[in-house]
Order: structure tokens, then C-alpha cells, then sequence
């Protein structure tokens, strides 16, 4: 008999090894040169017995396998090794055993365990009265609870959020599968649900098949419902949903979504399919629904790219009746792109569907073929720089105008700055259009083609007076002017007017050369632009003030009421901006009548925001002569309305939510919602309750109440868990 004392991991290295590795079995080969290296403060060799015992701060390091315990004793002959006292073994993966008593073979990886402890991931705990371990994968365990919550030590915090006790209790290793048998989840140390068979992924994947945690609830308009999402893995890049909405009243609907990613792209599809015994306005309609939704990106070279997003329905009010979407305008794009250095070119086409009681989609045009290009060199032209653009479009309607439309424009522009910080701009731009409509014109020498030319100078003139003190503040005042050349009649009669229906006047392109967005209508005329602009600055935020207007020698005829260019002069339009994130972030935009000093236009946009809480309200002020678009009574197109939201973390994870949206005018409520939830980062928690007082065709108001409730660990926002044994599913990949 041998005896070693206080021998360190080097000195071991040398005596203990030699028995150890001729443990491993000849049918292991690629076992031959691995060692298991000892640390103890005492090692014992039995020469007689082949037993090694080693006592005292015992560590064994074999095939990236640590086993740490008071007293560890290897038996050469039969290849079992027994740990005692404060007993840890740690994985290759990083998972950590603890126990009293243990019992391994197999080089480490089975045995059996007692007083069984185990650390999972990187937070998930797991206890039991004993434990077995087979095959170097599975784990058993028998009276156990798990959680993968963070449990503090301290005095009223150690029970976790949540946490699931079994009978029996199997990990799967490999698979990274958690398997519960007679299982009970509790809820902050209260059992809530019970299940003879329950199985959720460990603590280390990041996504796995299975059932996500349902929403229930209830709605006015269709009775009780709830919804059973499944989650499918399907590889690395790819995954799909699959989920199942049942209701008492409202017909049941199945909704699935797939999603795929690959170099430089990826794609993503969401689709539905509804019936409905209680539809229509009578309430006693069968009824049955569908929509499409999605979006693909594909990169063919370094340089090209192609396109797509699809929204399409069958009913105008179904994505709202199931809150698929609250969209009223759903748009269909097709596109094929190709960049190099600053220049682009693309292809694309569009299809519109409107939702709105007032749409009629015959006249909603199709845009086939819609052709942009852009050409922008690197280097500077004649000192200044030059943009090419062309522009050429398709419209085909199934009633009303068909019109095709080509537009060239060139630009070439000189900045200049000063010596004493004034900023010059000098531009000079000319553009062309080229139309053919199927309308007939009321000259037969006019035909159905129409061509203009629009050639301007304009100068952009900025001075910048800036302060600075001493604690970091600085003060700008900028005053600004651009002036104008342009001839008149930038617009003949009978070009058709598609993009230009909606011009306003407002701080975003009130120092606009072309104040008109879209290419059918174009301002003409000599003008100025007037304006100042006034910040400051601090370390951790800022001030700002806009103010401008627009002057004309005479009106053009071009702008109608309510856009705030009419007459020779104007609108006052501003801006108050106040930004200190991420608590405050205030903007003010008005429009103020040039002739009366009225108000036509405030809006107020407030958020503010501290630790968990926020507070997010806008209000908005249309005076009756602004109208809206497409308005025939401006009068009914006034508009006031207001739109808050507010979270509260009223007491560390639990937060209280409010939100209103108010039409003023009409002195009615819309829509409100208000809950409360409870959210960490292992549980979130939800009961809401809304209400929509609007009516929508066959939508009439409706009250609803949802609970949702989402199941987390630590390292992953959710995980699905399953009900069911795996020969019903496969899991796919961890």
C-alpha cells in the first residue's frame, strides 16, 4: 500500500494516473490518452485491492468531467468510483450535480445520487430525494422540484416565481429535455395546475418545439375565446407557428406563420383561415375568412436584390374582428433593386386594398410598372454636386383614369461657406414630365399626351450665431431665407393628379425648394421662404424652435383650402421641441392662419419616461376650414382628438396600464384599456380589459378581457413547453 500526503494536482499527475487510465475498457480506443488527474490532500493506493481512496478536498479532472467531494474512492477492477461529503459534478456543458452520496460508473457519466441538487443553465435549479444517471445522458430523479428562476437568499425571497414539482423527474441531456411525470406547476409556492405528463426544453436552448402558454379571454362580440399556439423548430433558420383560436360566438380560426432566414435575406409568411356562424350584419350569416400577410428579401448579387410584402384579406372588418391587425389600408409590393456607390435603380409594382367603408377598390389603381432611378456621382461637377433622377409609372384602374406617366430631373447644387459662418447654397434644377392618360382632352390637337417642362434657381442662405459657456450650454440662433426663380404655369390643364391630393404646409417642408410632395402638381412662380431657427444645448439634452412662412408674388392657383398656401402668403407654421432622453421628449407643431392669426392646425406629442413608468399622450387640432383629404364639408372634417397611454411600476415588478383615445369634437370615447400585469424575468402576467365604443359595419362595439401569462427562464424571453409524450411530437432541433 502506497500513501501520498498533501500532494498537489502536478504531483498526482504522476503517481495516480497510471492506475486510472488503465480503467478504461479496450473497446474505447480514443480513450487510451486521456487522464484522470487527482487533487486531494491525501491519496491511498491498495495494491491488493486496486482501490484508490482519496480524502480531503478531493478534486478529478477526467475527460473535461470535474467531480469535487470530501472522500472519493476508485475501485480499478470495476470501474466505480463513490463520492461522499458535499458532492459536485460538473458537466462539459457547464450544468453543476450536487449530493451526499454518490455512486458513479462509466468514467463519470451515470450513477446514482443522493440528497440530489442540480444547477441547469445558468439559473435553472433542480432538487430531489435521490437520483440515477444512465447511458451518460439521461438523468433521473424521483420527488423533485425544479425552477429556472434566479431564487434569492434572502429572508422572504427564496421562493422562486415559479416552479414545477414531479414524482418523477427525467433530463434528457442530448435532447435538452426536461421530462415531469405527476407534475403540479406552483406559483409563487402555490400549486396552480396540475398534469399527469409535462415537458418544457433546459435552462441552455434557445428555442425548441412545443406549445406556448395560451391567451384567454373573453369578448362581447365573440364570447369566450382562446388561443393555443405551438411553436415549431425547424432548424437554426428556420421556425413556424401554429396556432388555434376557438371562440363561443365568433367561429374559429387557425393561424399559422413561418419564418426563414438566410445570408443576407430571409422571408416571412403569416396566414389565416376563419369560420364564422354568426356573421354579417344580422348577426346569423355563415361566414368564412382568410388573409395574407408577408414579406421576403432575397440578395441575388453584392449589388442586386429582390422583393416582396403581401397583405391581402377577404373581409374588410375580419382583421379587426380577431385582432390580426388594425390596419384600414393594406398595401402589395414587388420590387427588384440594384445600388452602386451612391446611384440606384429599382423596379417595382404596387396593388392597394382598402379596408375603409368609403373605399371602392375598382378605383384604387395598380401601379405596373413603377421605375426609379438615380444617378449621383462621387465626384463633385464643376465643384458642386449633381443628381440625376428618373421617374416613370403605370396606373391602371378598373374604373376611372388609366395613365402612364415619365419624369427627368436633373440638379446640380454649390454650397458654400463664408469665412464668418454664413452658409450659402446655390441650386439649380430642371425637370421634365411626359404623360399619357386614356381620358380624352377637350383640344383633339392635345390627344392624350401632355408634356411640361419645370426648370428653377433657388439660393439657400443660413447664418448660425452659436454661444458657449462654461458649463457645457450652447445657444444657436439661425436665421434663414431661400429664394426662389421659377416661371409660371408649372401646371397645364388636364395632367392628371395621382400622388399631390394631400398638400399641406408644415415644419417638414416649409424649407423645401418644392413645398408640393409628389411629381403631378408642381408649385410655379417666383417665392421666398422666411424663417429662424433658435436651439440650445445641454449635456443631456436639448432645446429647439422653428418658425417659418412663405412669400409669393401673387397665388397660385394650384393650392386649395386647407393646405395653408393659399393666397400670397402662407400659413405661420412652427415648432417647440424639448428632448432630454430618455425621460422627456415634447414636440408642438402648429399652423396658424396668415389673414386671421387663428389656429388652423396644433399638435402636441408628450413622452416622458422614468425607470419602468412612461407616459405617452398626443392631442391633435384640425380647425374646420383644414379639413382632410377628399373633405366635400369642412366643416365635419374638424378634428380634436386626444390619445394617452400610461404604465405604472407601482411596486417593483407589478405595473398598471391605462390607455384612451378620445374623439373631443364629438365628445365620444373610441377606444380605452386598462390592466395590470406582473412581469420578472422568469414570469409575465396580464389581465386586460378594453373597450371599443366604435361601430364598423358588421363590427358593432365590443368589451373584451384577455389574460395572458408567459412562462421564462433567464436566458430566453419564452419557451414552449408540451403536454404530450415525444413518439406524439418531434421537437426538432435545440
Amino acid at each position: 500500500m502506497r500513501r501520498v500526503k498533501n500532494q498537489l494536482l502536478l504531483g498526482c499527475a504522476l503517481a495516480v494516473p497510471l492506475a486510472f487510465a488503465s480503467a478504461a475498457p479496450a473497446t474505447a480506443p480514443e480513450d487510451k490518452d486521456k487522464q484522470m488527474l487527482l487533487q486531494a490532500d491525501e491519496a491511498v493506493y491498495d495494491s491488493a485491492t486496486h482501490v484508490i481512496t482519496a480524502s480531503g478536498h478531493v478534486e478529478i479532472d477526467y475527460d473535461r468531467r470535474i467531480l469535487i467531494a470530501d472522500s472519493v474512492s476508485y475501485n480499478q477492477d470495476t470501474d466505480v468510483v463513490t463520492a461522499d461529503g458535499h458532492v459536485s459534478l460538473m458537466e462539459e456543458n457547464g450544468n453543476v450535480a450536487f449530493a451526499e452520496h454518490v455512486t458513479l460508473t462509466e468514467k463519470m457519466r451515470d450513477g446514482a445520487l443522493t440528497g440530489f441538487g442540480a444547477l441547469l443553465g445558468k439559473h435553472g435549479r433542480l432538487v430531489a430525494a435521490s437520483a440515477s444517471r444512465t447511458g451518460g445522458r439521461f438523468t433521473e430523479a424521483r420527488h423533485v422540484a425544479y425552477t429556472p428562476c434566479r431564487i434569492c437568499n434572502k429572508p422572504g425571497e427564496r421562493t422562486p416565481v415559479w416552479q414545477i414539482r414531479a414524482f418523477r423527474v427525467v433530463h434528457d441531456q442530448e435532447q435538452h429535455k426536461i421530462k415531469f411525470t405527476d407534475a403540479a406547476i406552483a406559483f409563487f409556492g402555490v400549486p396552480v395546475i396540475y398534469t399527469p405528463y409535462f415537458s418544457e426544453p433546459d435552462p441552455t436552448v434557445h428555442y425548441a418545439s412545443g406549445l406556448l402558454t395560451p391567451d384567454i379571454g373573453s369578448s362581447s362580440s365573440n364570447g369566450y375565446f382562446v388561443r393555443l399556439p405551438y411553436y415549431l423548430s425547424i432548424s437554426k433558420s428556420q421556425d413556424a407557428t401554429f396556432e388555434p383560436i376557438l371562440t363561443t360566438r365568433g367561429g374559429d380560426l387557425v393561424l399559422g406563420e413561418y419564418r426563414e432566414r438566410w445570408n443576407n435575406g430571409g422571408m416571412w409568411v403569416q396566414s389565416s383561415a376563419a369560420y364564422n356562424p354568426n356573421g354579417g350584419l344580422s348577426g346569423e350569416q355563415s361566414q368564412v375568412y382568410s388573409h395574407l400577410f408577408g414579406s421576403g428579401r432575397v440578395s441575388v448579387s453584392s449589388r442586386w436584390r429582390f422583393g416582396y410584402d403581401v397583405q391581402i384579406t377577404s373581409n374588410d372588418t375580419y382583421l379587426k374582428r380577431y385582432d390580426i391587425s388594425q390596419l384600414d389600408r393594406l398595401v402589395n409590393d414587388i420590387f427588384f433593386v440594384g445600388e452602386q456607390g451612391r446611384s440606384r435603380f429599382m423596379i417595382s409594382g404596387f396593388f392597394f386594398q382598402g379596408l375603409r367603408a368609403t373605399d371602392n377598390n375598382r378605383t384604387f389603381p395598380i401601379a405596373l410598372p413603377l421605375v426609379e432611378y438615380t444617378y449621383i456621382p462621387i465626384r463633385k461637377w464643376a465643384g458642386g454636386q449633381f443628381r440625376f433622377d428618373f421617374n416613370s409609372v403605370a396606373l391602371t384602374r378598373d374604373m376611372g383614369a388609366s395613365d402612364q406617366r415619365m419624369t427627368a430631373e436633373a440638379r446640380w447644387r454649390y454650397p458654400l461657406v463664408t469665412g464668418n459662418g454664413q452658409l450659402w447654397t446655390l441650386q439649380l434644377d430642371a425637370r421634365g414630365d411626359l404623360y399619357h392618360t386614356d381620358t380624352p382632352v377637350p383640344l383633339p390637337s392635345d390627344g392624350h399626351f401632355i408634356a411640361r417642362g419645370l426648370p428653377y434657381a433657388a439660393l439657400d442662405w443660413r447664418w448660425p450665431f452659436i454661444a458657449n459657456d462654461k458649463y457645457g450650454k450652447s445657444i444657436v440662433l439661425e436665421p434663414i431665407v431661400q429664394l426662389i426663380a421659377q416661371p409660371y404655369g408649372g401646371n397645364p390643364n388636364n395632367i392628371p393628379n395621382e400622388d399631390s391630393l394631400n398638400i399641406e404646409i408644415g415644419d417638414n417642408n416649409i424649407f423645401s425648394f418644392d413645398q408640393v410632395p409628389g411629381y403631378d402638381l408642381a408649385e410655379s412662380g417666383p417665392r421666398a421662404n422666411f424663417g429662424l431657427r433658435a436651439e440650445s444645448r445641454f449635456s443631456s439634452g436639448y432645446i429647439e424652435a422653428l418658425v417659418g412662412q412663405t412669400f409669393r408674388l401673387k397665388a397660385d392657383p394650384v393650392f386649395t383650402e386647407g393646405s395653408g398656401l393659399t393666397g400670397a402668403k402662407s400659413d405661420v407654421v412652427g415648432r417647440f421641441s424639448i428632448k432630454f432622453p430618455p425621460y422627456v421628449d415634447l414636440t408642438n407643431r402648429i399652423d396658424i392662419d396668415e389673414q386671421t392669426g387663428n389656429l388652423r392646425r396644433n399638435e402636441v406629442y408628450i413622452t416622458g419616461v422614468y425607470g419602468r413608468s412612461s407616459t405617452r399622450i398626443s392631442y391633435v387640432w384640425l380647425a374646420p376650414t383644414l379639413g382632410l383629404p377628399n373633405c366635400p364639408i369642412p366643416a365635419e372634417c374638424a378634428r380634436e382628438e386626444v390619445n394617452a397611454q400610461l404604465d405604472v411600476n407601482f411596486y417593483r415588478n407589478w405595473q398598471a396600464f391605462a390607455a384612451i383615445r378620445r374623439d373631443l369634437k364629438a365628445e365620444q370615447t373610441l377606444d380605452n384599456e386598462f390592466g395590470i400585469g406582473y412581469e420578472d424575468e422568469c414570469l409575465g402576467v396580464s389581465v386586460a380589459y378594453r373597450r371599443k365604443y366604435t361601430t364598423d359595419r358588421d363590427l358593432p362595439p365590443s368589451t373584451s378581457i384577455v389574460l395572458r401569462v408567459k412562462l421564462k427562464t433567464t436566458d430566453e424571453p419564452i419557451l414552449p413547453f408540451s403536454l404530450f409524450p415525444e413518439d406524439v411530437f418531434s421537437y426538432g432541433h435545440p
